[in-house]
C-alpha cells in the first residue's frame, strides 16, 4: 500500500529494543516535529478550509502521541533526551523542490509529509511485529494505523490541490529517492535512523 521501495530489516527492531530509552526519546521528538509540520502547512495554506480542518486534527493527534510517548518514558523511569538532528529528514528536506511555483512548493511539502508518514508507519509495523515487549508492540500497532491515515491524507491533499505538478510522477520520484536514501539508515536506535 505504501509503495516503499525498501522495507526495513526486522532486525532493526532488536537495535531499537536494545535501547528503549533512546528510541522512545527519538520517537517523541518525531511526533512533535510532525505536529509542527502540520501547523506549518496550515499557516502557509490557510485558504484551503478542508486542509486547515484535517491538518489541525492531525497536529492535535501528533501532540497527543507526543504526550503518550512522554508518559511511557516517565512510567519506565527514563528521561527524555534532548532533540537531535534527524539526518533522514534533513536529506528529504534537501530533495524537496523549493525553487518552482508556490503550488509546486506546497505540493512537495505535502509529499514530504506523506513520505515521512509512510516510513514511520512501516517502522512502527516492524516494531509492532518484532519487539518482545507486548505493551509496546500493541502501542506501535495502534500508531501504525494512525500513521497510515496521515500518509493517505497528505497524499490526497497533494492530488487535490495540484495546479502544475503531476503528483503521481513526482510521488514516484519521492519513492525512488527515499528507496536509495533509506539504504544508509536502519542501524541506530532512531525511528528513521
Amino acid at each position: 500500500m505504501l509503495g516503499l521501495k525498501l522495507l526495513t530489516d526486522p532486525r532493526w527492531a532488536d537495535i531499537a529494543e536494545s535501547n528503549l530509552e533512546e528510541i522512545l526519546s527519538d520517537h517523541a521528538w518525531c511526533e512533535q516535529k510532525a505536529a509542527t509540520n502540520a501547523i506549518t502547512l496550515i499557516t502557509q495554506n490557510s485558504e484551503h478550509q478542508d486542509l486547515v480542518e484535517e491538518l489541525t486534527a492531525i497536529a492535535i493527534e501528533e501532540m497527543q502521541h507526543f504526550q503518550m510517548v512522554i508518559d511511557i518514558i516517565k512510567q519506565r523511569g527514563y528521561t527524555l533526551s534532548r532533540e537531535r538532528k534527524d539526518d533522514y529528514v534533513g536529506r528529504l528536506v534537501k530533495f524537496s523542490k523549493k525553487d518552482g511555483s508556490r503550488n509546486q512548493a506546497f505540493i512537495d511539502r505535502l509529499l514530504f509529509a506523506a513520505m515521512i508518514e509512510a516510513r514511520s508507519c512501516e517502522r512502527f509495523r516492524v516494531l509492532s511485529l518484532n519487539i518482545k515487549d507486548e505493551k509496546l508492540a500493541k502501542f506501535y500497532h495502534e500508531l501504525m494505523v494512525s500513521e497510515a491515515g496521515h500518509y493517505t491524507t497528505f497524499l490526497n491533499f497533494a492530488r487535490k490541490y495540484t495546479v502544475d505538478v503531476d503528483v503521481d510522477k513526482r510521488w514516484k520520484e519521492w519513492l525512488e529517492f527515499e528507496g536509495e536514501l533509506i539504504q544508509s539508515f536502519g542501524t541506530r536506535e532512531a525511528i528513521h535512523g
